[in-house]
C-alpha cells in the first residue's frame, strides 16, 4: 500500500532546506512513500534568495516529491511580537490544502494514503489539522538534539516555578543549570536570549509542552555527534566565479567567513573583521552583509559600496589573497579542498555542513540557540575554537551586540588555521562518522528505517 506524509516547514530558509533534504532522504530510501511539503508564507516578504528557491522547489514536484505554496495573498504583516499568530494564521489554508488533496486522491486509482503530518518546531498548531483528520503528528526538529533536551529542561523548571534567570541580569550571572543532555554544567549567561526573555520565554515554553503531544520526533543530527541523548543547485555565473577562485588556492589555505541568512554586521564591525584578516595574513572568502535595522521586517542586505565600510585600502591591498562578496554557495565552498577554516555564526545547518566536510570552526553565535551550539562545540565537545568565551546580546532582539574587537577575531583565525590542531583532527575524526551514520547500518539510516516503519503503523490504525 502507498502511503504518504504531510510536511511543514516554518517559513525560513533555513528550516526549509534541512526540511526539504529530510523529505528526500525518506523519499528515496521507501518506494511507497510519497511526500507533500506544504510552503507556508514567509514573513515580510520572505529572505535572501528565498523566493528563487520556493520557485525550483514547486518546479521539480513529482508523484513521490511535491511541494504546495500557500499564498501570500491577504497575508497580514507579521511584527517580532506575533511569530505564533503568523503561523495560526495559516491554519485554515492548510486545513483547505489538505482537503483538497485528500479529496483528488479518493477520485484515483491506487492513490496513497495520508498517515501522518511532520511538522516544524515552530508550527506545532498545526497539531490541530493532523487530528482533524485523524493522523498523528511527529514533529521535525531542524536544530539539535542538546538545545531541545535544554528546552525541556527549562519548562520543566517553569513549570515547578524552579527557574529564575532574571533577563536584566543574566549575562553577568555566574550561576550554571545542570541540563541533563551535558556532561559539564551550562553557563546561565550562555543561554539563548528567547529563553531568558519575558516575551519570548511563555512561547518556548509552552513550545516545549506542545512537543511531548507528537507522536515522534526527528532530530536534525547525528548519534555519534551529540550521544547524550546549503546547497540549492543553482550554478550562475556568481557561483562558477566564486568557485574558480577556491579552486587555485592551496589546500586548506583559506579562511571562510559567513554568518547565516538573517546574520549581517554593523560597520564598526566589518572595520574590526576586516583589520583582523589582514593581520593574520591567510587567505580568505568573507560572505559580507550589513545588519538590518528590523530582522522581522527586513533582511540583511549587501552593503552598497564596500569601499565606505572596508578600512582605506584594504581591498587592493588585500586583492591576491581574499575575496569580499555577499551571498555565498556556502555548501559549495565547505565541500572545496582551499576551505581550512570556517568562521559561523553556529546555525545547526551550517554547524553540520562544516562538519560533513571536515572543516573546523570558529564559533560567533549572533541569535537563536546558537550560543547553546557554541557551548556545545567549543566547551562540550572540542570541535571548534573560540571567538570570545561569552556573549552579550542577540542579533534579532536588537542592535545590542557588543562590538568584537580585531586582536580577538585574529587570535580565534590564527588558532582556527593551526593545521596539526587537536580540533582540528577532531573534526576530521567526527566528519568520518558523520558520513558512517548514513550508511547502511548507521545510526542516522537505523532511525529513518525507525520512523517509517512507525508511520507504515499508523496504516493499521486509521
Amino acid at each position: 500500500m502507498k502511503f504518504e506524509l504531510v510536511f511543514i516547514p516554518y517559513p525560513g530558509i533555513g528550516h526549509l532546506r534541512s526540511t526539504v533534504e529530510i523529505a528526500k532522504l525518506l523519499a528515496d530510501h521507501e518506494t511507497r512513500l510519497s511526500i507533500s511539503i506544504i510552503i507556508l508564507p514567509f514573513i515580510s516578504g520572505g529572505e535572501l534568495g528565498a523566493s528563487d528557491y520556493v520557485a525550483a522547489l514547486s518546479a521539480a514536484s513529482n508523484n513521490r516529491l511535491r511541494y504546495q505554496v500557500i499564498s501570500e495573498k491577504d497575508e497580514p504583516t507579521a511584527e517580532l511580537t506575533n511569530l505564533e499568530t503568523h503561523i495560526e494564521n495559516q491554519v485554515l489554508k492548510v486545513k483547505r490544502a489538505v482537503a483538497t488533496l485528500v479529496d483528488d486522491y479518493s477520485k484515483l486509482p491506487d492513490s496513497p494514503r495520508i498517515v501522518g503530518f511532520v511538522l516544524d518546531m515552530f508550527c506545532t498548531s498545526m497539531m490541530d489539522v493532523a487530528n482533524e483528520f485523524g493522523v498523528p503528528s511527529y514533529m521535525f526538529y531542524t536544530s539539535n538534539a542538546g538545545i531541545l533536551a535544554l528546552g525541556y529542561h527549562i519548562q520543566m523548571l517553569y513549570d515547578e516555578n524552579k527557574y529564575n534567570v532574571s533577563e536584566s541580569d543574566y549575562e553577568d550571572s555566574g550561576a550554571v543549570l545542570n541540563v541533563p543532555s551535558l556532561s559539564r554544567p551550562y553557563p546561565v549567561k550562555c543561554l539563548p536570549q528567547g529563553l531568558v526573555s519575558k516575551m519570548w520565554l511563555p512561547m518556548y515554553v509552552n513550545q516545549a509542552r506542545k512537543f511531548r503531544e507528537m507522536k515522534g520526533i526527528l532530530i536534525n543530527t547525528v548519534a555519534e555527534l551529540e550521544p547524550y541523548n546549503q546547497d540549492d543547485g543553482s550554478k550562475d555565473e556568481k557561483q562558477s566565479d566564486i568557485l574558480r577562485w577556491l579552486d587555485q588556492q592551496p589546500p586548506s589555505s583559506v579562511v571562510f567567513l559567513c554568518f547565516g541568512s538573517m546574520g549581517g554586521l554593523s560597520e564598526e564591525q566589518v572595520r574590526e573583521i576586516a583589520i583582523a584578516l589582514e593581520r593574520s595574513g591567510h587567505r580568505f572568502l568573507w560572505s559580507l552583509r550589513r545588519a538590518s535595522p528590523n530582522i522581522f521586517k527586513e533582511p540583511p542586505r549587501e552593503f552598497m559600496n564596500l569601499e565606505d565600510v572596508l578600512p582605506e585600502g584594504f581591498l587592493d591591498r588585500t586583492k591576491d589573497i581574499g575575496r569580499v562578496i555577499g551571498w555565498a554557495p556556502q555548501v559549495a565552498v565547505l565541500a572545496n579542498p582551499a576551505i581550512g577554516g570556517f568562521v559561523t555564526h553556529c546555525g545547526w545547518n551550517s554547524t553540520l555542513e562544516s562538519l560533513w566536510f571536515g572543516v573546523p570552526t570558529a564559533a560567533w553565535p549572533l541569535y537563536a540557540e546558537q550560543k547553546f551550539n557554541a557551548f556545545v562545540m567549543v566547551e562540550e565537545l572540542g570541535l571548534a575554537v573560540e571567538i570570545r568565551k561569552y556573549w552579550r546580546g542577540d542579533h534579532v532582539a536588537g542592535p545590542s551586540m557588543v562590538v568584537v574587537t580585531a586582536e580577538e577575531i585574529e587570535t580565534s583565525i590564527k588558532c582556527l588555521m593551526e593545521q596539526d590542531s587537536e580540533v582540528r583532527k577532531r573534526v576530521k575524526e567526527m566528519s568520518e562518522k558523520c558520513h558512517v551514520a548514513l550508511m547502511d547500518g548507521g545510526t542516522s539510516q537505523t532511525s529513518l528505517e525507525r520512523f517509517i516503519q512507525d508511520v507504515m503503523n499508523n496504516i493499521c490504525l486509521t
